[in-house]
This record gives C-alpha cells, structure tokens and sequence, in this order.
C-alpha cells in the first residue's frame, strides 16, 4: 500500500517549489487563494480548455489571467484606454485595491495575450486580471510558478463545478480544501497547495466574503462627458460595492454595477456565501 502523500501548504517554500514544477508540468493546481482557494494552471489552450471540461464548462469558455503582483499592469493595453479616463487614477485605483485584498480587475487586453484569454466587448478586446492581494502568500507561488513555466501570465479560474453540471443559480469557491478535492476527484493531477490554517485566512480579510473576486471593468467607461467617469462592477463577488466606491471617490471615479441605471447610486445584490 502506497504510503500518503504528505499535504504542501502555501507558506512553506519547498511545498511551493513542488507545486509550480507540477504546474509548469501540465498539472491543475488548487492554489490556496487569500480567504478561499482557486485554480490556477498554465496558460495554454489545451489547458485552459481541459480544466473548463473538468468543471463542466463549455470547453471554449474564455479564461481569466492571473501573475504576479508587480506584472498586473503589463496585462493590460494602456494606449486603449479611454481619454476620458485618466491612466494614472486606474492604476491608482488598482494599486488600492490590490493592497487591501484579492480582487479583479477587467480592462483593454495586452497584445500578446491569446485569444483563449481574452473577450471582445464593445468592439474592445479585453482580458480579465484576477489576483490574491499584496500581502496573500500565494504571491510567492504565483511567481514561482511563472518562472517555471517561463511565462508572464497563468490561467485562473475558480475552485468549484460549473453550475451548468450542478445546476445552481451560482455555485460558489470553495474556501475549504476538503471541497476541491472532492469536486475535482476525477483529475489524477489535481495538486492542492493549502491554507496553513484554513479559519485564520478567512479572518485575514474580514470585509471580504469567502468567494470568488469581485471584478471591475475600466475599459468601457460610462456616463455623460461632464460628470466623472463611471466603471462597471461586472461581478459583485467577495469585497462589498460600496468598498469598491470607497476606493475610487477620492480618485474622482463613480462605480455602479453592470446593468445599473444612473449615476451608479443601486447597490446591488451581493453574493451570497455558502
């Protein structure tokens, strides 16, 4: 009988090191993730489109793009930006945001990023970002990671079936690795770097439900011409819409979420943690 393998946690160096190399091999790993867990792989097709299969995605769902902290911006086309919005506010905004916790971010896609990656969306090609926040100690791996695959970019999409197998109006990450293993039993590759303690990243983040992202959108900006720009919530996930407005007020941004009327006064339903 083989002898069990032993668990790999995200703060531990050589647990880190062992789960980029599988990465960077080909396998699906199950990344502790700030307050909950998602998974992360390489960043080509096949991958992308073996993991949305092991989901019970459509296997030509577009991914979203994870890296490390400091590559964030370099995702992005800046030259596409609208002229009604200022550069340096987004990035501003960005770097707030990304200093309180994970979160994403949706904006023009830099040229390199492949079509798997990418949506096109009011005659704009765009890319998703989503990342753990400054101070997660998945940064680490993410890093690691890239350097072993050699890439500036990982795909990343989060820890749970589709609802399109359970049949859920919203299936929600998991923030228990027990969960992953379990929905993801199927994969023989599965690697699952873990919390060290699994209630202790939760209180970590206490603004933050235990769930997938919320994600803005800066690359199609609404409004009329004389009021400040309005960006788009186009998923109101773990950190409240109100946060989110909290953050960009002082950097002369409104916030509403996608389908809101007005100047962005709704506040919306937020995600319900299971």
């Amino acid at each position: 009988m083989d002898a069990p393998t032993p668990p790999l946690y995200i703060d531990c160096p050589e647990d880190v090191a062992v789960a980029a190399r599988a990465l960077a091999g080909g396998a699906v790993v199950a990344a502790a993730f700030a307050n909950f867990y998602a998974i992360v792989t390489r960043p080509d097709a096949a991958t992308v489109r073996r993991v949305n299969l092991a989901k019970g995605r459509p296997v030509h769902q577009v991914g979203s793009v994870t890296t490390a902290i400091g590559r964030i911006p370099g995702m992005f086309d800046w030259t596409r930006i609208s002229p009604r919005l200022p550069v340096g506010r987004v990035r501003a905004l960005m770097d707030s945001l990304y200093a309180a916790g994970p979160f994403g971010f949706r904006g023009p896609a830099a040229e390199r990023l492949p079509e798997h990656l990418t949506q096109v969306d009011q005659g704009l090609r765009t890319t998703q970002v989503i990342a753990p926040g400054l101070t997660c100690p998945s940064n680490a791996f993410l890093a690691r990671a890239l350097a072993e695959t050699g890439s500036d970019h990982l795909y990343i999409t989060s820890a749970n079936r589709s609802r399109h197998v359970t049949g859920a109006a919203e299936e929600p990450a998991h923030w228990k690795a027990g969960g992953v293993a379990s929905d993801f039993a199927h994969l023989d590759d599965l690697v699952v770097l873990l919390h060290r303690d699994e209630a202790a990243a939760r209180a970590a983040y206490p603004g933050y439900l235990a769930t997938s992202v919320t994600l803005l959108s800066f690359h199609a900006p609404v409004g009329d011409l004389e009021e400040p720009p309005v960006l788009t919530v186009d998923r109101h996930g773990s950190l409240h819409l109100d946060d989110v407005r909290r953050a960009a007020a002082p950097l002369g941004l409104q916030v509403r979420l996608a389908g809101a009327r007005g100047n962005g006064c709704g506040s919306g339903v937020r995600r319900a943690l299971v």
